[in-house]
Parts: structure tokens; sequence; C-alpha cells
């Protein structure tokens, strides 16, 4: 069963954070989030996917200010945000106009592995509505050794980007501008930058943008629906930007490198990415390069997926 804790209000920014068993992560998140400064009002909604270390309880205890989704298990990454996204007035079908009169005017996916500096809200916002050409965009997101998280900022994973980072290239030579598309290692970390994706850790949206296309697609487990999301809202005209005006702290993986599911799915969401949008336009040797590709790196169990034509195992 499904609680959902605390009234809500509309608010100009609506705040979804997916848990999974990084409790003291979540708090030092939550701490940060209520540290904000700045002449806005906002709600956040704390999805939890069936932790077993007591994250859910903190919440509920601690900051009793929050709207608390949990009880349904561990239902992934984007349908988790689903969740959040519903609770605070977004409806599922493009073009609904009781999303639009009545829900945040900006919604924020959060990681729980994140803290904000105390004005990284009021000046992300202050960017949005200053650009309204701008559907989605994300701040400089720095790991704690200091360096860039360079999931911040990708080229959408078409086949030939995905293929030189499948063979390394990406790595082998970041500074180039056909073999670094992958995570746009080309670019200069400090400047803002139209990018085909920003990442789900802290991904900020225009609620008009949304209504254009509806929620995430709950097809993906976990990764590849941000991207799917972003081209999606970049498909109906609005700009995703990188915006380095901000910058936040991303841990990384604080949930996912407890997961045993993470790398498969991680595999697995290229199959779903590149059968959704790519595989009608590819030439048929090429998409067969590609299967097997992907039947490599993600090993046995993901062949049943592989071998159906709708991607999807008996």
């Amino acid at each position: 069963m499904i609680s959902m804790l605390k009234s809500r209000q509309m608010n100009d920014l609506g705040i979804i954070i997916v848990n999974w068993n990084t409790r003291d992560y979540l708090r030092r998140c939550l701490e940060t989030v209520f540290s904000s400064d700045g002449d806005f009002s906002y709600s956040v909604v704390v999805v939890d996917n069936g932790s077993t270390d007591d994250s859910a309880e903190m919440v509920a205890g601690e900051f009793p200010q929050v709207e608390l989704i949990s009880g349904q298990g561990n239902v992934g990454y984007p349908a988790g945000n689903n969740l959040g996204l519903r609770a605070l007035g977004y409806r599922d079908e493009p073009g609904s106009d009781t999303a639009a009169a009545g829900s945040p005017r900006y919604a924020l996916l959060l990681n729980p592995d994140t803290e904000l500096p105390p004005d990284a809200l009021a000046r992300m916002l202050a960017y949005m509505d200053d650009h309204p050409e701008i559907g989605v965009a994300g701040p400089k997101l720095v790991m704690p050794d200091g360096n860039l998280d360079l999931a911040c900022r990708r080229s959408l994973p078409t086949v030939d980007v995905s293929f030189w980072r499948m063979i390394g290239f990406s790595k082998l030579f970041p500074k180039s501008r056909v073999f670094g598309r992958y995570n746009l290692t080309y670019l200069d970390e400090n400047e803002t930058a139209e990018v085909g994706s920003v990442v789900g850790a802290f991904m900020m949206l225009r609620r008009e943008a949304i209504d254009r296309v509806g929620l995430m697609d709950e097809t993906f487990f976990m990764y590849g629906e941000d991207l799917d999301w972003c081209k999606r809202i970049g498909e109906v005209g609005y700009k995703i930007i990188y915006y380095p005006g901000v910058e936040v702290l991303h841990v990384k993986r604080a949930a996912s490198r407890k997961s045993k599911r993470a790398q498969f799915e991680f595999v697995r969401a290229f199959l779903l990415f590149y059968r959704k949008h790519y595989r009608a336009a590819t030439a048929l040797p090429v998409h067969l390069a590609v299967l097997v590709s992907i039947g490599l790196m993600g090993g046995p169990k993901l062949w049943p997926e592989i071998m159906t034509p709708t991607g999807k195992a008996a």
C-alpha cells in the first residue's frame, strides 16, 4: 500500500527525490534543500523505493514538511519520479490543461546523494525564468574529489556516438569533437552549452515542457529515462541547457553501487533507447551489429529481450 503524507499547495518549484537505501545521504540532501535562500516557494516529495535502512522512517520523523510516498516497493527510478510528479499535480498524458493550472511552475528531479549550496535553487529558477526557450536545465555537478561528473552534460546516444564510447575512443580522445561527444568532453566545463541531455541527478524542467510530452517512460527501470525525456522535450522545440553558473556536489552511485541490477539496467537502457528512437532509421547490417554489441555487453540475461521484436522478453 502506498502511503502519502503531508499536504501541499501550488509552488514555484516541486522537488522530487527518489530514494533507495541512502538514508544518511538523503538526510544531508534534505538539510541542504531546506537551507536554501531566495524568494520562491517550493515543496518536496520523497519517494522511497522500498528501502530497508529506515529511510522512510527518518524522513517522516525528521522532515515533517516533506510529502512522503512509500510502501510501493522498488518500482524503479522513472516510475518513482512519476509518483512524485503525479503527487505534485503533473499528468501522465501530453497536453493536459489541468496540469498546467495546478502544478508547480518548475519540477526538479534531485538525487539523494546531492548537496545544494544555499543559492542553487534560486539561481537555477532565475536562469530558467530569464530563458523561456529552455525546457530542461542542469547545473555543473562535481564529485567529492573535485572532478566533474561527466554525466551532467551529454549528447544523445545515437548509434555512432554510442559506438565510439563502447570501443573506448571517447576516453582515449576526450577532446575530439568526433569521439568525445558522449559526455561532450571537448567542451569547457565552465561554459554554458546547449546539449542533448542533462542528468536526472539534478534536472530542472519547465512545467509547460512536461505538459507537452507527458511523464517519464517507465519502460526504463534505471538509466536512459532522463535521456529519453530530454530527447522528447527537445523534439517539441525546447532547448536542453547545461548551466555551470550553479555548482552542486554529487556523490554519484550512492545507491546503484549497492545494486547488482544496476550494470544490467545500464546496458538494457541502450537497447530500449535505441529501439525507441533509432531502430526505424537504421540499416539492417548496422542494426544487427548494434544488437550483437549490446548482447555482448549485457550477457545472456539480456538476450531474450534482444531477440524479441518488441524488445520485451516473453
